[in-house]
């Protein structure tokens, strides 16, 4: 795997090391954590919980209240993952699913990783019960206390999530239903 981080220029970058950020507080974060750190890696995988005071030193420039809410993976260069692409160069390091990543960075795979994600997303928002201890956020619907309100959370690509029903996909500038969807 390989990231370019020359702004478009054809320089590549080898990845040698990758840490990934986990939300320490999310029993299914912690869970997966464990299972990685377990299996035999190819690329060195280093963990940090989000948030934390070493995430913060260690990378400066990032966004940290967003990689409590979407799993971010950085790169030995500098390279940054998010959401499925963080969840398919994870995989990409580990020897046994290797091959797995592979698949899942082609469209269609894409598609499947971006679900999986919004479906990790969705266990995670049901299981808080409202309450993120260390006054986190999700969906930035934060309340005082660190609380989350509970409200619906809308993305900007179009994904939404309601409490009672779940995420939903509208597109952009499809609110009435009157285009088709490629996904």
């Amino acid at each position: 795997m390989t990231a370019d981080t020359t702004g478009g220029r054809t320089a590549v970058v080898a990845v040698r090391g990758l840490t990934v950020l986990y939300d320490a507080q999310c029993s299914l974060c912690t869970f997966v954590r464990d299972w990685l750190v377990r299996q035999p890696q190819l690329v060195p995988l280093e963990m940090v919980s989000a948030g934390s005071d070493e995430a913060r030193r260690r990378f400066p420039g990032l966004d940290h209240a967003a990689t409590l809410d979407e799993i971010t993976v950085v790169g030995d260069a500098g390279q940054v993952y998010r959401g499925g692409a963080a969840w398919i160069v994870t995989l990409w390091a580990l020897r046994e699913h290797r091959g797995l990543a592979h698949r899942l960075s082609t469209p269609s795979g894409a598609r499947l990783a971006k679900g999986a994600v919004l479906a990790a997303a969705k266990w995670r928002g049901s299981t808080w019960g409202g309450t993120k201890q260390g006054g986190g956020t999700w969906g930035g619907a934060r309340q005082a206390g660190g609380t989350w309100g509970g409200r619906a959370y809308g993305r900007g690509d179009g994904w939404s999530y309601e409490p009672s029903w779940g995420w939903t996909y509208n597109p952009p500038g499809c609110a009435d239903g009157s285009c088709a969807t490629s996904q």
